[in-house]
């Protein structure tokens, strides 16, 4: 692959999704930008995940699908062309499982710690990526104008149906740290910021929310893309892993103690 199409690595960190999660994965292997590391990693998952990832992982290596694309007066014949479901050019797929349940934080550090790409990102499993994420939220990375570039999502139920757009303000520090956190779902950014910040904190529930605001006080470039490219899937009475009562009140109250961490920065002159 040309350097004109530096490496993406997408780290799936997935703990109990086996419905959403094919989905998910399809959503990235079929992104127009041609050059993806895709990594998934199973937190010791307690349904049929490891199922859904041995079922993927065949399909992607031999699964054929065929289309109606000539009729053959002849024979009276429609015929059709096979071609594989899955493309292999530009992906590869890594799968790993943990030996024991980690937790979201430490299971995404393992998936980062292993990628190799020039920029990064990791997807939760149970949501969608559009055909376009990664090439437009690459675009003003490659640019040389930022160095994290993120964009607005919709809102989607369990069924996929769109319950809502959500727009992201342009980025600065005041309207994504220091108001609230808003700028960290739909996201890609270079894969060096690890080696010269650190990585997800692994005290953390609220972990992006921490890791992003390190990146902004150490003075790395946000750009906001103001297109819909992602699509966050909300569930209504399914309190699993980071959405069960307690985990979500440990993270409000990490992100609630994060705002008030960037307003002391902001006050006190450490960030403009």
């Amino acid at each position: 692959m040309t350097t004109k199409y530096p490496l993406i690595s997408m780290i799936v960190p997935t703990y109990n999704q086996d419905k959403y999660l094919a989905t998910c994965l399809d959503s990235i292997w079929f992104q127009d930008y041609p050059n993806l590391e895709i990594l998934v990693v199973n937190d010791c998952s307690t349904d049929h995940t490891s199922e859904v990832l041995a079922n993927f992982e065949q399909a992607v290596e031999s699964e054929m699908v065929s289309y109606a694309s000539r009729y053959n007066e002849k024979t009276n014949e429609i015929e059709r062309t096979t071609h594989y479901r899955y493309h292999h050019q530009g992906r590869s797929l890594t799968i790993l499982h943990n030996d024991k349940n980690l937790g979201s934080t430490r299971t995404y550090n393992r998936g980062f710690k292993q990628a190799t790409g020039k920029y990064c990102t990791y997807i939760a499993s149970d949501d969608i990526c559009h055909p376009q994420m990664i090439s437009e939220l690459l675009a003003p990375l490659e640019a040389g104008e930022a160095d994290f570039s993120y964009s607005d999502m919709f809102i989607v139920n369990d069924d996929g149906r769109i319950l809502r757009e959500f727009k992201l303000p342009d980025y600065s520090f005041n309207d994504c740290f220091k108001d609230w956190y808003l700028c960290g779902v739909s996201k890609l950014y270079r894969r060096d910021l690890h080696e010269k910040i650190g990585w997800y904190n692994n005290d953390f529930v609220a972990n992006d929310h921490e890791l992003y605001l390190r990146f902004a006080l150490n003075g790395i470039r946000f750009k906001h893309i103001s297109k819909t490219l992602y699509s966050v899937r909300t569930h209504d009475n399914r309190e699993v892993n980071v959405h069960s009562p307690s985990n979500w009140s440990k993270l409000l109250n990490e992100s609630r103690a994060l705002v008030l961490q960037a307003r002391d920065a902001y006050t006190n002159g450490k960030v403009e």
